[in-house]
C-alpha cells in the first residue's frame, strides 16, 4: 500500500514455506480453463487432441467403494500439477528425478452448465490418506496420517484420485496431469494478462520490476509475478495462492473476453501452449472434449468461482494445514451433489472477505505478530497484501485505517476483531485497509460454525485492483 495512510517501511518477510509452488499452480488452472472453460473453441479443441498425452487410471486402481456419481451430466476433473524437472522442463531448478504435486485441484462444472467451480487442496494438508496399489517404479500406499500431496508420490495420478474421492466422497470423472513448460507461452498468446500491484516492485530474485497500479503484464513478467516470494504479499504459501488465483481469474476473464474468443490466431496459440503441457486420462476424448465445450457456451468469467477447501494451520503439526469443519465438509457435499455455492447460507458479511485487501502493521515489540495475524485473516478469505512495521513503537491501540474507497469494508474486518477502533484517512485514495496491531490486540474472534462464506469463494471477474 502507498505511504498514504501511514508511512511505515515493511519489515523482512517471514521465511516462506516449501518448494516454488506457483508454476505448477498456475498452469493447472490454466489448463483448466483450456479444457473445461472456452466452451467457443470446440473445433480447434478437436484438433490439438493431438497435443495430448494418457496415462491410464484403472477400476483395480480406484477401488470398488467409490463415491456415486451424480445424477445428470455434471462433470468433476481432477488437475494436478507434476514438477517433474527432466527434458523441457529442466530449467525450472534442480534435476531431481520422478514426479511430485505440490498442486491438487478439482475443477466441477454444473450439471446445467451455468456454473464451475475450481477447488484447491492445500498441499500441506493433513489428512487420513487411503491404502493405494503399487504399480511400476511406484511403491504404493499405506493407509496413515500424512500430507495430501504424498499419495503422488507413492502411487501416481491414480492414487491421487483414490485419495480424494475417499477424503471428500465426490466421485471423479477424469483427471488432467501438466507440467511447468506452457506458461510464459499462454500468457503471451493472449497477448499478455492484467495484474494489479499496490506499489512498485523491484525484486532481484524474482527478476521482476513493476510500476505500482493496473498493469498489462508479458509472460517473462507474468512468471517473475506468480514466482516472487520476498516483495509481495505476506510471504507465506497460502498468501501466494490467493495471489495466483486471482491471477488466473483475470486471465480467465481475459481468454473468456472478445478480444481473444474473436481472435483465431490468438486464441490457437493459448490451446496449443495448454495443451502440449498436459496429461489426461483416455476417457477424456476428444468426442467428451467437444460436448463439454458445445455445452458450455453460454458460461460467462461471473460463472466461474475459484475457492480454496477451508483450513486452519495445525496445532499438533505446526507448518501443516488441516481442514475446518463443518465449512469443508459442506463444500465437498455442494460439489458431490451438483448444488451452487450461490445458495449458501449463514454468516455472509455485506462485503465479502474475498474481495478486501488488507495491509498488516505491527505496531507491539511482539516479534512475528504480524506474521501470525495474516494466517488468522487468511484462513477466512482476506488477502493480506504486505505485512509491515508502524514507524513509532509501541502503538497502543489496534486501529483499522481506511479511506473514503474502504468505507463499506471496515464492518466486515471489524466483526473478526476482537478489539479494535478505526479512523478515517481522508486523502486516502484507496480500498485497502490497514490494520495496525497494537498492544492491546487479543486475536481474532471465533469461527462461527455457520460463517459458510469462505465456501463462496470469488468469481472470475474478480478485479485484482482494489484501489
Amino acid at each position: 500500500m502507498s505511504n498514504g495512510l501511514l508511512d511505515a517501511p515493511p519489515s523482512p518477510h517471514a521465511p516462506p514455506r516449501g518448494r516454488k509452488r506457483w508454476l505448477r499452480w498456475v498452469i493447472a488452472i490454466g489448463v483448466t480453463v483450456v479444457l473445461l472453460i472456452a466452451g467457443v473453441t470446440v473445433g480447434v479443441i478437436v484438433k490439438l487432441t493431438g497435443n495430448l498425452k494418457h496415462d491410464d487410471v484403472t477400476a483395480e486402481d480406484l477401488g470398488a467403494t467409490r463415491p456415486p456419481k451424480v445424477a445428470g451430466t455434471a462433470m468433476n476433473v481432477l488437475i494436478v500439477g507434476s514438477d517433474q524437472r527432466d527434458g523441457k522442463n529442466a530449467k525450472y531448478g534442480r534435476r531431481i528425478a520422478g514426479e511430485r504435486t505440490d498442486t491438487i485441484m478439482l475443477a466441477h462444472v454444473s450439471s446445467k452448465r451455468d456454473n464451475a467451480m475450481v477447488v484447491s487442496f492445500p498441499r500441506d494438508s493433513l489428512v487420513q490418506l487411503p491404502a493405494c496399489r503399487a504399480k511400476t517404479g511406484l511403491t504404493g500406499q499405506q493407509p496413515h496420517l500424512g500430507m495430501i500431496n504424498e499419495s503422488f508420490n507413492s502411487g501416481g495420478i491414480a492414487c491421487t484420485w483414490k485419495t480424494i474421492e475417499t477424503l471428500t466422497h465426490i466421485h471423479i470423472d477424469h483427471f488432467v496431469k501438466v507440467d511447468f513448460t506452457g506458461f510464459k507461452s499462454m500468457v503471451d498468446a493472449v497477448g499478455g494478462v492484467e495484474i494489479c500491484l499496490p506499489e512498485a516492485v523491484d525484486d532481484k530474485k524474482a527478476l521482476l520490476k513493476l510500476a505500482a497500479g493496473r498493469q498489462t503484464v508479458n509472460g517473462e513478467q507474468a512468471l517473475g509475478y506468480v514466482r516472487a516470494r520476498y516483495s509481495l504479499g505476506d510471504g507465506s504459501d497460502i498468501g501466494r495462492i490467493q495471489r495466483q488465483q486471482m491471477f488466473i481469474a483475470s486471465m480467465v476473464k481475459k481468454v473468456m473476453s472478445g478480444e481473444t474468443l474473436t481472435n483465431p490466431a490468438k486464441l490457437f496459440g493459448f490451446l496449443d501452449a495448454g495443451t502440449k503441457a498436459v496429461t489426461t486420462d483416455p476417457g477424456l476424448t476428444p468426442s467428451v472434449m467437444k460436448d463439454l465445450a458445445v455445452s458450455l457456451q453460454g458460461l460467462n468469467a461471473g460463472q466461474i468461482r475459484f475457492i480454496t477447501t477451508p483450513w486452519h494451520y495445525s496445532l499438533t503439526q505446526p507448518g501443516r494445514v488441516e481442514w475446518v469443519q463443518p465449512q469443508a465438509g459442506k463444500l465437498f457435499q455442494i460439489v458431490s451433489k451438483d448444488e451452487s455455492v450461490q445458495g449458501v447460507k449463514g454468516g455472509q458479511t455485506k462485503v465479502s472477505r474475498s474481495k478486501m485487501q488488507i495491509e498488516l502493521r505491527n505496531g507491539t515489540y511482539r516479534s512475528g505478530l504480524g506474521t501470525q495475524v495474516a494466517a488468522a485473516l487468511e484462513q477466512r478469505g482476506y488477502h493480506i497484501t504486505k505485512i509491515g512495521d508502524t514507524p513509532r513503537k509501541p502503538y497502543a491501540k489496534t486501529t483499522v485505517f481506511y479511506g473514503p474507497n474502504g468505507e463499506t469494508g471496515v464492518p466486515t474486518l471489524t466483526k473478526d476483531l476482537l478489539v479494535s477502533k478505526t479512523k478515517l484517512v481522508a486523502g486516502a485514495q484507496t480500498s485497502r485497509l490497514v490494520l495496525v496491531l497494537g498492544d492491546d490486540w487479543k486475536g481474532t474472534k471465533p469461527l462461527a460454525t455457520n460463517d459458510t462464506e469462505s465456501l463462496k469463494g470469488f468469481d472470475a471477474t474478480h478485479d485484482t485492483c482494489a484501489s
